[in-house]
């Protein structure tokens, strides 16, 4: 049986990657309290039910606390399970609980905002997220973008396939959070200051010929590509199915966009399953 265990911060977007599991046939269950699980595990081994999703979070208030001891339990039994934990900045939590107009579970007498709520809830999540098999930062992803990259990496053609989702990104618009591996190319000329290149972007030849013509540019490329063509193996012979390498310049505009761009080129002779994401590409 397939089980995955979806958590991460309220707000952050579980709702809908439930909707997306549901959608490629697993059988999901949102809040369920973590003593049933073993209990339900055992109905669905019964039942012949093979893709098994559960939303555990801190909604479960006083249940949540022996989380840990029902995931060891599990595990003593020979059942595996991947971890699913999803996060947001938390400026966006805050605006989606604004617009829906919702309460925080921890909102009351202890935490008065959504602020200290969403610190506590952290704190209290820290240790999900250092066993997560997968972080989806949902900050800068739309419903669809989201879909996708659950689809990208639970349908079930690609389960034996090494998945990598390769990120261009601004460093003045933070880090991608969920990133495995990241390279920060400022270093190289920006095309930003070239007037011709100014509104262009990495996805143009222009563009990527002037960050590729300079030699600092053609050396980077090589010692990167055969750093990870020596890497990624062995991520993949650890067991690891989902490598999250996240490259970085200034706006997130030319130079990130350009290096992905090849990288993804230089991938596909591979039998990876490479997703691109452009996340700053359309910031002012």
């Amino acid at each position: 049986m397939e089980l995955l265990i979806v958590t991460g911060l309220s707000g952050a977007g579980k709702s809908k990657a439930i909707e997306a599991l549901e959608d490629i046939s697993f059988y999901c269950v949102d809040n369920i309290p973590p003593e049933l699980i073993h209990t339900f595990i055992d109905i669905c081994t019964r039942t012949k039910i093979n893709r098994v999703a559960l939303v555990v979070d801190i909604r479960g208030g006083e249940l949540f606390a022996n989380f840990i001891e029902q995931l060891k339990k599990i595990s003593n039994k020979g059942f595996a399970y991947k971890i699913l934990f999803l996060t947001a900045s938390d400026e966006l939590i805050i605006a989606r609980y604004k617009e829906t107009r919702r309460k925080h579970p921890l909102v009351g007498d202890e935490f008065k905002t959504v602020g200290e709520a969403i610190k506590e809830e952290k704190r209290c999540l820290e240790f999900l997220k250092m066993m997560a098999t997968f972080i989806i930062d949902t900050t800068n992803l739309s419903t669809t973008q989201l879909k996708e990259k659950v689809n990208t990496i639970f349908i079930s053609e690609l389960k034996d396939r090494m998945i990598i989702n390769c990120i261009s990104f601004g460093f003045k618009n933070g880090l991608p959070y969920e990133s495995d591996i990241v390279f920060d190319i400022r270093f190289l000329p920006n095309p930003f200051y070239v007037p011709a290149l100014k509104y262009r972007t990495g996805l143009e030849k222009c563009v990527q010929d002037y960050v590729m013509k300079w030699e600092q540019a053609q050396v980077f490329k090589k010692m990167m590509f055969d750093m990870m063509d020596y890497l990624i193996p062995q991520y993949k012979g650890e067991g690891k199915g989902h490598l999250v390498i996240s490259i970085g310049c200034t706006g997130g505009k030319h130079r990130s966009v350009t290096f992905t761009e090849l990288f993804n080129k230089h991938l596909q002779k591979y039998n990876y399953k490479v997703l691109i994401t452009h996340r700053d590409l359309d910031k002012q």
